[in-house]
C-alpha cells in the first residue's frame, strides 16, 4: 500500500513537472462558463447576512426619517406647511430658528437646563457609585437581592403622588433645591451598569488598599473612580439626558417661569386651535442639539461604559 501510494505521488508530480496543462474548463454554448453550483449553507449565510443588513437599514429608517421630516419641516414658513405639509422645503427659511429662539426666551430656560442638568447628573452619579460599589463587592447582606432590586425598578412607574407629598412635606415645592433634589435622586440605569462594571475590576486592589491603610471614601476617589471613568461617564449622560428632557416634573415642582428649563418653551408654540409647527420644529431641534453634541464629544466613553457596563461580571 505504501509503495502504491509514493508511485501515485511520483506520478503526479512528474506531471506537475512536465509542463500539463490543465483540464480546460467547461463551457455552455456560445463560449459561456458553466455557473458554479452554491451549497445549502452558503445560501444560508447569504440570507442571514442580507436579513441583518436589512433589520439595520429600517432600524436606521425608524430614526432618521422623523429627524428629516422635522428638519425639513423647520425649513419651512407657516402657510407653506399648510400648504404642503409632507412636501420639500423650496426655499429654506432660516428665520424659523431666530424666531423660535426669541419666542420661547430659550436664553434664559437654556441656562436653567444646564444648571440643572450638570448637578443633578453629578449627584445622581456620586450616588449611583455610592450605592454599586458595596452591592458590586458585596459588602452589605443580600446584595444580590438589592441589585435586583434596582433592576426591577427600571420597569416600574413613577410614584408621582408620593413624591408630591414629600416635596410639600420638606417645603421645597417651587424651589430650585426641591426640583434638582426630585431629579437627583432618580437614579435609573447608573446603579446597575456601575454595578456590573465593578465586578470585572479584581479584589485585589480592594485587598492592597486595605493593607495599606487607605480609607474607603479615599479608596473610592483614587483608585475606583479613575477605573471606572467610562462607565461613569456613561452613567452621568444618561442621567443628564434625562433631565435635559424633563418637561413633566418640571412642570409639577417648578412654579417660576423664570426657573423652569428649557423643554418649559415649547408649550409656547402650541396654541388652542392652531400650532406654528414650523416653530415648534425648530425649537426642538434648538433642545436636541445640545444633547447630540454632548454624545458626539463623550462617544468613546459613553459607547466603551456602557458595553463593559452590560456584558461584564
Amino acid at each position: 500500500m505504501t509503495g502504491a501510494v509514493s508511485t501515485a505521488t511520483a506520478d503526479t508530480q512528474r506531471g506537475s513537472q512536465s509542463g500539463t496543462p490543465p483540464r480546460p474548463a467547461r463551457r455552455l454554448p456560445g463560449g459561456r462558463p458553466v455557473p458554479r453550483r452554491i451549497s445549502g449553507p452558503a445560501v444560508l449565510r447569504a440570507a442571514g447576512l442580507t436579513g441583518r443588513y436589512a433589520v439595520v437599514i429600517v432600524a436606521c429608517a425608524a430614526y432618521v426619517l422623523p429627524l428629516l421630516f422635522v428638519i425639513n419641516t423647520s425649513l419651512k414658513t407657516q402657510s407653506q406647511y399648510l400648504t404642503a405639509p409632507n412636501s420639500l422645503a423650496s426655499h429654506p427659511h432660516l428665520g424659523n430658528f431666530v424666531d423660535a429662539w426669541r419666542q420661547a426666551a430659550f436664553s434664559t430656560l437654556a441656562g436653567n437646563s444646564v444648571l440643572y442638568s450638570l448637578v443633578c447628573a453629578a449627584g445622581s452619579t456620586v450616588l449611583a457609585l455610592l450605592v454599586a460599589f458595596p452591592i458590586a463587592r458585596g459588602y452589605i447582606r443580600g446584595s444580590n437581592w438589592w441589585y435586583r432590586l434596582f433592576v426591577i425598578s427600571l420597569f416600574l412607574p413613577l410614584a408621582i403622588t408620593t413624591q408630591f407629598q414629600l416635596i410639600l412635606s420638606l417645603n421645597l415645592y417651587g424651589t430650585r433645591i426641591g426640583y434638582m433634589l426630585l431629579m437627583a435622586s432618580n437614579l435609573g440605569v447608573g446603579p446597575f451598569l456601575i454595578t456590573s462594571y465593578l465586578r470585572s475590576l479584581p479584589r485585589e486592589l480592594d485587598e492592597a488598599a486595605a493593607i495599606d491603610g487607605c480609607g474607603y471614601f479615599r479608596y473610592m476617589w483614587q483608585v475606583v473612580v479613575p477605573l471606572c471613568k467610562p462607565v461613569l461617564v456613561t452613567a452621568f449622560l444618561f442621567q443628564a439626558i434625562n433631565v435635559w428632557n424633563d418637561i413633566i416634573n418640571a412642570t409639577i415642582y417648578l412654579t417660576d417661569p423664570s426657573e423652569q428649563p428649557i423643554t418649559e418653551g415649547l408649550h409656547v408654540f402650541a396654541g388652542q386651535y392652531v400650532s406654528e409647527v414650523p416653530l415648534l420644529s425648530s425649537a426642538l431641534l434648538i433642545v436636541a442639539f445640545p444633547l447630540l453634541a454632548a454624545f458626539c464629544f463623550a462617544q468613546r466613553y459613553f459607547v466603551a461604559g456602557a458595553l463593559s457596563g452590560a456584558f461584564k461580571g
